[in-house]
Order: structure tokens, then C-alpha cells, then sequence
């Protein structure tokens, strides 16, 4: 009796060491993912207030913040809240849109690959916005408007080829790199059809850029986002649970179907928002996320938002300032990061493969 005794508490000791142990670890994580939150904020005021001071005239600090709090002079008011202050709030929302709406999409489907500009909901915005462009001749908003419902009639789309009793993750992704890919064409005919200066018109578009972004650009994202993000937060929850897998999400109660139908809606409704107010800036959904879990070894939604917003301000001011005094849209530089990246990820999943 006494030997069964000594190991039962043997037992129950190591169950209670491996507990305080796995509380300690979540303890780690917790402080950890809050400490980069922190510093990922910080970063992405520090290029924020670097976007509203730096341009062909520099603007002070204590300039930019005594015009923010409406002390500033008629001059300075009209260069930083007029020109600069709506391009980098434009700038914020996008990055935003664009990071919740990959790491919705990459977390739900357990694909690194899953990504809006990967799966082709991208690819319809600028089908829509090309159309818009080169055959009928418009501009502004209304291209804009086009390119949000691209969006969603193509995610629609993806999501019916797709659907077999559910959707799985990487028939989704094969659904939507062929969609894609269909999508693509039709763009390359339409700007091989169209004349010179809608064809330029096009290209920018497709490039993604904040040029010319003005207060009527960027109160549409922001009205969007004031709706989007509590919805996003409330389907966080669910979304944590399909990460384990269906099986495991039925387990915690979460309702399968109608949460990744709702967490589809939601991400589209992201990437339509972003894209139409900024073109489909390349590769931010897709890096956004595996930066921000690399960093904070966390799920939590607000790092992959932060590490969007700082991605596309720094992007955009590099493409302003940093490239040998010539302005890019900030799109050719998210591309230029983010190519590499996708290469790296298929040669190491090949790898893998091949491994086992």
C-alpha cells in the first residue's frame, strides 16, 4: 500500500510540475507577444510621424505635432493635414486591412500560401479596376467602387469552385491561384488592347500606391475598418479553434461552417477595403502574418495589423524618398520584398516534402 501511495504522489507531483511549467511558458508567451506589440506600435508611430515631416519641405516635429493639435500655421497646416497626414492615415488602414485579412485567410486554411494576392481575391479587384480603367474610361472613386465588388464577386467565385462538403484549405488555394491565374490573362489582354495612357493608368493601379491620396480616400477605409475590426475581434475566438483543425474546433464548441463562412466574409470584405483604396499592394497580407507569430510566438490579431501598417508606411516612404530621387509607387517595393520571401517559403516547403 505504501509503495502505491509513494507513486501516486509521484504522479501527481510530476503532473503538477508539468503544469506550472506549461503556465509558465504561456506566461512567457503572454509577456513576450505584449512587449512586441509595444514595440511594433512605437515603430509604426515613429514612421507615421516620419511620413508627415520628411517630404521636398521638411517639417519639424514639434511642427507636425502643434499642427495635429491645431496650433500650427496656415502653411504648415496645408502641407501636413492637407497633403501628408491623409496619405499616411490611408497608408495605416490599408496595412491594417491588408494584415488582418492574411493572417485570417493563412490561419483558417493552415496555409502559409493562403494569402488574398496568392488565392486571387486580389487578382479580381484589378480585373474590375482594369476593366473600369481601359474600356470604359473611368477614374476616381467609381474604380474604386468597381474594384471592391471585383473582390468579393471573385472570392464568391473561389469559394463556390471550392466548396465540396466544406472548404479545404488547399483546394481553396488551388481554386484560387487557377482563378488567379484566369484573371491575370484577362488583365495582360486588356492592357495590350487598351491605348497608351489608360494602359499607364493601369499599370499604375496595379502597382499599388498612395500618389495622390487625398481626405475623400481615406475616410472610406476608415468608415469600413470602424465596422470591420470589432467584427474581426469577435470572430477571433473561432478562428483560434479552426487553427487546431475541424475535429478540435467542434471539440471547443465552435460552430464550423458558418465561422469560416463568416471569417471569409470578413477577410474579403478586408482585402476589398484595401485594395480598392490603394491597388493590391503586393505581398503585405502574405508577410504580415509570419512576421508577426516569428516575433511574438503568439496568435493575437493586433501584431499581424501593426506589422501591415508598418510594412506599407515604411514601403511607401522608401518608394517616396529612398530610391535616388525618383517616386515609385509604394508597391514596387512591398514586391520587391515579397517575392523573395514567397521563393524562400516554396523551396523550404519542397524540402520538406521531400523529407517526409
Amino acid at each position: 500500500m505504501a509503495d502505491v501511495l509513494t507513486a501516486e504522489n509521484a504522479d501527481a507531483a510530476r503532473v503538477g510540475a508539468a503544469k506550472r511549467a506549461l503556465r509558465d511558458a504561456r506566461r512567457r508567451r503572454s509577456a513576450r507577444s505584449r512587449t512586441v506589440t509595444l514595440l511594433l506600435a512605437l515603430a509604426g508611430c515613429g514612421a507615421f510621424l516620419a511620413a508627415l515631416c520628411v517630404g521636398e519641405y521638411t517639417v519639424s516635429v514639434p511642427e507636425v505635432l502643434a499642427s495635429l493639435a491645431g496650433y500650427g500655421d496656415d502653411g504648415t497646416d496645408f502641407i501636413v493635414l492637407g497633403l501628408r497626414l491623409p496619405r499616411a492615415l490611408t497608408g495605416v488602414l490599408v496595412g491594417v486591412a491588408f494584415g488582418l485579412s492574411g493572417a485570417i485567410f493563412q490561419r483558417m486554411l493552415h496555409n502559409p500560401l493562403a494569402s488574398p494576392d496568392i488565392i486571387g481575391i486580389s487578382f479580381g479587384a484589378s480585373a474590375a479596376a482594369v476593366v473600369a480603367i481601359t474600356v470604359f474610361g473611368l477614374g476616381g472613386a467609381v474604380v474604386s467602387g468597381l474594384a471592391f465588388g471585383g473582390a468579393l464577386a471573385c472570392a464568391v467565385g473561389v469559394y463556390l469552385l471550392a466548396w465540396r462538403r466544406g472548404v479545404g484549405g488547399y483546394r481553396l488555394v488551388l481554386v484560387g491561384v487557377g482563378v488567379g491565374a484566369l484573371l491575370s490573362s484577362t488583365i495582360s489582354y486588356l492592357l495590350s488592347r487598351a491605348d497608351i495612357y489608360a494602359a499607364q493608368q493601369a499599370m499604375v493601379w496595379l502597382t499599388g500606391s498612395l500618389n495622390g491620396v487625398g481626405w475623400p480616400q481615406a475616410l472610406v477605409p476608415a468608415a469600413a475598418l470602424a465596422v470591420l475590426l470589432p467584427l474581426t475581434a469577435a470572430l477571433a475566438r473561432p478562428l483560434r479553434g479552426l487553427q487546431f483543425g475541424d475535429d478540435s474546433a467542434r471539440g471547443l464548441g465552435v460552430l464550423v461552417e458558418p465561422s469560416r463562412f463568416a471569417l471569409v466574409v470578413v477577410g474579403v470584405a478586408l482585402t476589398a477595403v484595401a485594395t480598392a483604396a490603394a491597388g493590391p499592394l503586393a505581398f503585405v497580407a502574405f508577410l504580415a502574418d509570419p512576421i508577426a507569430r516569428r516575433l511574438t510566438g503568439g496568435t493575437a490579431l493586433a501584431p499581424p495589423a501593426l506589422v501591415g501598417a508598418l510594412v506599407v508606411l515604411v514601403a511607401d516612404f522608401t518608394a517616396q524618398h529612398l530610391m535616388g530621387g525618383v517616386q515609385f509607387p509604394a508597391g514596387v517595393v512591398t514586391g520587391a520584398v515579397g517575392a523573395p520571401y514567397l521563393l524562400w517559403l516554396m523551396a523550404r516547403s519542397s524540402r520538406i516534402g521531400r523529407s517526409g
